[in-house]
């Protein structure tokens, strides 16, 4: 099985990630130069470019995706399940990994696909099976059903695949970036003179391709990381430096990319996730003493206003699906009302109702005065959501663009370093 979250040591290389569980020994001494030469000959016959090499550390998304398929198929597995398999991976690596997945099955192998993306299903599916709320809905060949048939399916209704906004009104300044410059962990610039600005009643749509600088960009801005030069001011004061929770009580809302690291503590019940930012805070507690009870209820509330599914508000967030912790985090940081929303990677996981939802609810904020930036690897979510449309490459905005006059094409041409001859930037 190739899961969702990979499931590998970043410390390790790419063949001892692989052969672990299975080493291969010459004369009781673990041979990782023939394993090395197996994992070739596998990823020469598949099309699974790897190093053997690197460290799973230093190698993109898409190489560990590659490295976890590779897993399987050294162990001799026939059967492959891929769940939620391009949550985490670009454009170009999706499309890379459809075509990895063809390759497979012209070899003989069966796969198992689970997924919430219409589109994936239909690129590489020969039938598929519909699961709502844990039971089989139906069973069809995917040459004859529509998008809007499975999203139907899925959810129980009828879905609208493009999200209603009317044109923004931008206002004020409430976020200003300017000549921002942020190390990745190496001590490499990862951001490098940046500058963007983002309006209240607007959003602002972040697109490129992993690794460009956007990570630290958010981690810098939410007091996670540490700015080497340049300003991050919210409405006309400098946050640069500043604790986390500082720039949380500024108003600031954040809904991280990871919600596994960042956005859960998950041996810890849902209830208690969800009071995370204000549990010091009346009424969640008094004199240093959490009232629970008030936890629980608050808990349960925002649950059912985001379709949060869950056993119970007391079951720990590890128990629920990776499409539920995410709306958990989300309805956490947009029940604070804060001036400034910021969502990576906002309905990664996210079934198409779920999203649908998600994107509203993102809209409502704008049209309610507030400040939206929005990171995300899904060019379709961009488009759809974002007033402008900043595009990051190594570490700087190549361009900003509106959704109205580009596509995902001319966004690909920005995302690989080029320029765009008709449009202009606006930083």
């Amino acid at each position: 099985m190739v899961h969702q979250h990979f499931m590998l040591v970043e410390a390790f290389t790419v063949a001892e990630n692989i052969i672990l569980g299975s080493e291969l020994t010459k004369n009781g001494v673990l041979d990782i130069a023939g394993a090395s030469k197996e994992i070739k000959a596998l990823s020469e016959r598949y099309g699974l470019a790897v190093d053997p090499s690197a460290k799973v550390a230093d190698i993109s998304v898409g190489a560990q995706q590659r490295v976890e398929i590779l897993k399987t198929l050294y162990r001799g597995a026939d059967i492959l399940i891929f769940d939620e398999p391009t949550a985490v991976l670009t454009p170009s690596e999706i499309d890379e990994l459809m075509a990895i997945m063809k390759n497979l099955v012209k070899e003989g192998k069966s796969i198992i696909l689970i997924t919430h993306k219409l589109d994936e299903i239909r690129a590489v599916s020969d039938r598929v099976t519909v699961i709502r709320r844990g039971k089989s809905i139906e069973t069809v060949e995917i040459a004859g059903a529509t998008n809007a048939d499975l999203a139907e399916m899925m959810v129980g209704r009828s879905v609208s695949f493009k999200t209603e906004k009317q044109a923004s009104k931008p206002k004020e300044v409430v976020l200003s970036i300017k000549d921002l410059v942020v190390n990745e962990n190496r001590g490499v610039p990862a951001v490098k003179n940046l500058s963007l600005d983002v309006r209240a009643g607007e959003i602002v749509g972040i697109a490129g391709i992993d690794g460009n600088g956007q990570s630290e960009l958010i981690q810098a801005i939410t007091g996670l990381r540490k700015v080497e030069s340049g300003s991050i001011e919210l409405k006309g004061d400098s946050i640069v430096g500043l604790h986390p929770r500082q720039i949380t009580e500024l108003s600031v809302g954040h809904v991280p990319e990871d919600r596994h690291r960042d956005g859960l503590i998950l041996e810890m019940m849902i209830s208690e996730n969800i009071a995370l930012q204000t549990y010091y805070k009346e009424p969640h507690s008094k004199n240093g003493i959490l009232n629970y009870s008030n936890i629980t209820s608050y808990a349960k509330k925002l649950m059912e206003e985001f379709d949060v599914r869950a056993a119970s508000e007391l079951v720990p967030a590890a128990a629920l699906s990776g499409g539920n912790q995410q709306k958990a985090i989300i309805a956490r940081e947009i029940d604070r009302d804060p001036d400034l929303l910021i969502v990576s990677q906002p309905t990664r996981g996210l079934d198409v109702g779920a999203i649908e939802y998600i994107h509203k609810r993102l809209i409502e904020e704008r049209d309610n005065g507030k400040a939206v930036l929005v990171v995300s690897f899904e060019l379709d979510e961009i488009l759809n959501v974002s007033d402008r449309i900043a595009v990051i490459h190594d570490g700087k905005i190549q361009g900003i663009v509106s959704p109205e006059t580009t596509n995902k094409q001319g966004l690909g041409v920005l995302m690989a370093g080029g320029n765009l001859g008709k449009e202009k930037s606006d930083v």
